[in-house]
């Protein structure tokens, strides 16, 4: 079957697919509880069906479901559109719940997921996919990007049959290879092509992951080193092999070709303004990412007085270590440099680097009874991004757990340069990807309180890096950093509000990339490669940097709140129990903090 046969099905198909519904709604207080459950999880699975990369990803695709372990994401015009249907319909579902229906908890469920479906539909308008990714292809997005990192750490080789999954999968690669390209080639008509360099980058990769030969592609090899360590018998090098030069190579080769010959169309610049609707599509971007209606305006006098304040404090930290001479970030240049600083560039140097993350992690997790409650402890894999894509990918992400616990949580780190991490600035970015950021954050997602598996696996960046942010604040409050490490979390702030004033620089006040690129260093005194690779990411993923320091000002300013109004009644691991609720936007959460300080103050 053709997977646009099968997807065109989907939606008839998928109400016989769903689990079976959890009884959360067993203890529900209001008559139309039950059903919501019901309808949030047949949408959840509904959707999964249409992406069976994010079904691979979460676990899910078994049972009634393993046969989109053999597919990908359908990206044809016609997939593109079944998407965009499927949230239509699931917009029109949530306004369809009466709210007076149900409980307090899950009248806040239903007003998630309605923002959701509104958010996932923000393109529409513009006639792109998404506001804050508009271009198809970049150095960061784009199906030879996802796809080859995706076989490799979230397909599961266990048997015979998951191999031939992937080798299912690796044949629709070279058709999702060119339904990318014919995508790209649409929008190209309409101006919409990533700048020049960012193409570049993108062809770069496209011709490293096209150099091997067939069988020594990576693609190929991760098969076979897995079959054989699983010891699953079958010549499955030579079938990978085959499927990648007939079929996958002749399918980057064109697309090649294309980004060869848009280069030369693309419109100049390197912000949103550049292309048609361009501020407008800016707009809805930092509204998406910030989940709040602050103005371009706005968000950079918000950085610039935040790199000052926090500047002011790095001083005095660096003056104490013995750096006195010139600006705060010519000194954290200095620091960077400091040989007792960098690790060996080697092999080896790469391999002591994780293993001081992991030691970070497990000094760390020691430390949480101080702050939380019923706290998850799913492991974290710390893992060196594929050097296939380190020339575009970021410095850091974070690959939360499949919600079966198949697959570990997975923390990726850039290590291109080991120049780019000197040994100060490592604690910051472990308690943000890892404990007690992103890693536990989701691990309360997942495996604590009443959410519908929509909300388990739901992430919004305003909230989630605002919280990882916070959760380097946390850390130096649990005394995790070292004096000089404090230098390294003052850095890590300044950082993010200096994004600030680059994102909206590039987008609203059309800097250039290099003049973007100048900023954050004098600013942050991080490496110029480092610095312009977090530049060239905020010029194809529009708004999502705002979202990191608006996000961690909504979570100080609430907890303070709380703190003030709660008296000797406050504590961290209250505080911290509204984790279990889910991701929300900011808005929604300021109100939640609101309304359990009323409740824990009317409980006497």
């Amino acid at each position: 079957m053709e997977r646009r046969e099968f997807l065109a099905g989907a939606a008839t198909a998928a109400v016989a697919t769903w689990l079976p519904i959890a009884s959360r709604a067993a203890a529900s207080s209001a008559p139309g509880d039950a059903a919501f459950a019901a309808l949030a999880d047949r949408l959840f699975y509904e959707n999964l069906l249409l992406t069976p990369n994010h079904a691979t990803g979460l676990g899910l695709d078994t049972g009634v479901r393993a046969g989109l372990r053999s597919r990908l994401d359908d990206k044809s015009e016609a997939g593109r559109a079944a998407v965009q249907a499927f949230d239509r319909a699931g917009l029109a579902a949530m306004r369809g719940v009466d709210p007076a229906s149900l409980s307090p908890v899950v009248r806040r469920q239903r007003d998630i997921l309605a923002y959701m479906f509104e958010r996932r539909l923000a393109g529409v308008p513009f006639g792109i996919e998404s506001v804050q990714q508009p271009y198809p292809i970049t150095q960061q997005q784009g199906i030879y990007f996802e796809v080859p990192d995706m076989l490799d750490s979230q397909h599961p080789v266990e048997t015979a049959a998951d191999a031939e999954a992937y080798l299912a999968r690796l044949k629709a690669f070279g058709f999702a290879l060119d339904e990318d390209t014919l995508g790209q080639k649409r929008l190209a008509a309409r101006g919409v092509i990533a700048p020049r360099w960012s193409l570049d980058l993108a062809l770069g990769q496209l011709a490293k992951l096209r150099s091997a030969a067939p069988e020594a592609s990576a693609m190929v090899l991760s098969l076979t080193r897995r079959t054989t360590a699983k010891g699953i018998a079958g010549d499955w090098a030579g079938q990978a092999a085959k499927i990648i030069g007939s079929e996958v190579y002749p399918a980057l080769d064109r697309q090649i070709a294309l980004i060869k010959a848009l280069r030369a169309k693309t419109p100049a610049g390197d912000g949103a303004w550049r292309v048609r609707g361009g501020d407008a599509i800016y707009a809805a971007a930092l509204a998406e990412a910030t989940t709040t209606k602050l103005s371009p305006e706005e968000v950079h006098k918000i950085g610039l007085e935040q790199v000052a304040d926090i500047a002011g404090k790095l001083d005095s930290i660096l003056k104490a270590a013995g750096y006195t001479k010139g600006t705060v970030g010519e000194r954290l240049t200095a620091l960077n440099h400091a040989p007792d600083q960098l690790y060996p560039d080697s092999d080896a140097g790469r391999s002591d680097l994780i293993a001081s993350l992991n030691a970070g992690i497990a000094a760390m997790a020691k430390k949480l009874p101080q702050a939380f409650a019923n706290y998850p402890s799913e492991p974290l894999e710390i893992r060196r991004v594929p050097v296939e894509i380190q020339d575009g990918a970021s410095n850091g992400y974070y690959y939360s757990a499949s919600l079966d616990g198949s697959r570990p949580a997975i923390y990726w780190i850039n290590l291109k340069s080991v120049g780019d991490w000197p040994r100060y600035s490592l604690p910051s970015l472990t308690y943000h990807e890892g404990i007690p950021g992103h890693h536990l954050q989701g691990g309360y997602a997942q495996k604590g309180g009443a959410l519908p598996l929509y909300l388990k696996d739901y992430f919004l960046s305003a909230h989630g890096e605002g919280w990882a942010l916070y959760a380097e604040q946390l850390a130096d409050e649990l005394g995790g950093y070292s004096a000089l490490e404090r230098a390294g979390y003052l850095q890590s702030f300044l950082f993010r509000a200096a994004r600030l004033v680059v994102d909206t620089g590039i987008h609203h006040y059309r800097w250039s990339r290099e003049k973007a690129t100048a900023y954050m260093v004098a600013t942050t005194g991080f490496a110029q490669a480092r610095s312009q690779r977090e530049v060239e990411r905020y010029c194809v993923l529009i708004g999502q940097a705002c979202s990191y320091k608006i996000g961690h000002t909504a979570w100080v300013k609430a907890r303070a709140k709380a703190q003030a109004a709660l008296g000797d009644k406050f504590s961290l691991p209250w505080f911290h129990g509204i984790l279990e609720e889910g991701t929300m936007p900011l808005f929604m959460l300021e109100k939640r903090i609101e309304e359990r300080t009323a409740e824990r103050l009317a409980a006497g």
